[in-house]
């Protein structure tokens, strides 16, 4: 039966596993644990293809504990109740670790049918996700698990592992072939931080090959936009756009480009639209409130657009927003007055504010609200904010020469 490569050379101790030092090198909190051969309730969060599985397996291979696999994307509760009636038999002398693979796709039930027996040490779990488990994983399994981040491997990391499937390779060919120059670097940063990605790609590149070359033209079109991550309802998702927004936000252009361009690479064209929308309001604000219009009508021209020209006015948007003024007065100001607003901080509207209608149906006195146009510079002094209020300033003038004009123009009014 057909094995594939990178199952077949997945690493068999933690000395062969390819990154992940900052848990597994030399003094890491993990390999100390494995070490000790006391096996604690596990979360292993991160990417795919980053080790997660394999430290599993390892782990499994240094306990006496029977290991069982589930994939939560096609278990249910049966197949755990099937694990649970093993416990205390013969099949399972010293207890179960049981390996919950993407953990994440099992609802509350699911994970709380566990609870009782990771809680008593008849099973130990050792569960993955690739999601944030503080968002994905219920809090009872999470206060009973130690939580261990996997980070995407490095290119340098990646290319050890590709010369490695290569050799596995030309030892099973009659005549070794030759990686053209470049090719395992190629191979090594276009993964993404994927191993198995990689090791995959070296698998696909000796069944394609001819003339005994792996040509690099032939790398590039095996491993093409496999340097993405990305899933629309996924962490990845969530990340760039809040890279893009903060990077706008933080005035450097060059990295809201970079975020930009991996929205579009994968064709979130309205995810970029909103957040650029948004960062217009939210970071540039009245220090130039042009900057709206001016993006709005960017970000409709890209919709009319489509990919890939809506990359253009997008990338307009996005060197403008990173290069403008910055003030978030209109953002500190809406908060301080919603924040009232849902602690019950209302009280009753002026009588001046109140509806013209209800003048002479039995109210002490008539509105009296005084039209500021009718008086020099637009302006009169009247109150807005109800009594219990009327002293509240939520809106604070920033250092920016657009508001400072404002400013100086009301103080010279209101004199």
């Amino acid at each position: 039966m057909y094995q594939p490569l990178a199952d077949e050379i997945r690493p068999e101790s933690l000395d062969d596993v390819v990154g992940q030092r900052h848990i597994l090198g030399k003094g890491g909190l993990l390999r100390r644990i494995v070490e000790s051969g006391q096996i604690p309730n596990m979360i292993f969060y991160g990417p795919s293809g980053t080790g997660k599985t394999t430290v599993a397996r390892i782990i499994a291979q240094r306990t006496n504990r029977s290991l069982r696999k589930l994939n939560a994307t096609t278990a249910g509760i049966a197949d755990i109740k099937k694990i649970i009636d093993e416990l205390d038999t013969f099949l399972t002398p010293g207890g179960v670790l049981l390996y919950l693979d993407e953990i994440q796709y099992f609802n509350k039930k699911q994970q709380q049918s566990l609870l009782e027996f990771i809680e008593d040490g008849r099973i130990t779990l050792i569960a993955s996700t690739t999601e944030n488990p503080y968002f994905t994983v219920f809090n009872a399994i999470l206060s009973r698990s130690t939580v261990f981040e996997f980070k995407a491997i490095t290119p340098e990391d990646v290319k050890t592992a590709v010369e490695r499937a290569v050799n596995i390779m030309n030892t099973r060919r009659d005549t070794p072939l030759t990686p053209e120059e470049g090719v395992l670097d190629h191979i090594a940063a276009a993964c993404g931080g994927d191993v198995r990605k990689a090791i995959n790609a070296v698998e696909l590149l000796f069944s394609a090959s001819e003339n005994g070359v792996i040509t690099l033209s032939d790398a590039k079109a095996i491993t093409q936009r496999s340097a993405m991550r990305y899933d629309r309802e996924g962490d990845e998702h969530f990340d760039i756009l809040s890279a893009l927004m903060k990077s706008l936000r933080g005035s450097d252009p060059d990295a809201a480009l970079h975020y930009l361009a991996r929205l579009l690479e994968v064709g979130d064209l309205i995810g970029a639209s909103r957040r650029i929308l948004c960062s217009a309001s939210e970071d540039v604000g009245l220090a130039w409130p042009m900057a709206v219009p001016i993006v709005k009508a960017c970000v409709d021209s890209a919709l009319q657009l489509g990919l890939p020209e809506a990359k253009l006015p997008l990338a307009e948007a996005c060197i403008l927003l990173a290069t403008a003024p910055k003030s978030n007065t209109g953002v500190m100001a809406i908060e301080k007055a919603w924040a009232d607003v849902r602690a019950g901080k209302t009280g009753n509207i002026p009588r001046e504010l109140q509806n013209v209608h209800a003048d002479g149906t039995g109210f002490e006195r008539e509105q009296g609200y005084l039209y500021p146009h009718d008086f020099p510079g637009h302006w009169v002094k009247q109150q807005y904010l109800p009594d219990a209020l009327r002293d509240v300033k939520y809106y604070e003038y920033g250092d920016n020469k657009t508001e400072q004009a404002a400013k100086r123009y009301w103080e010279e009014i209101k004199k």
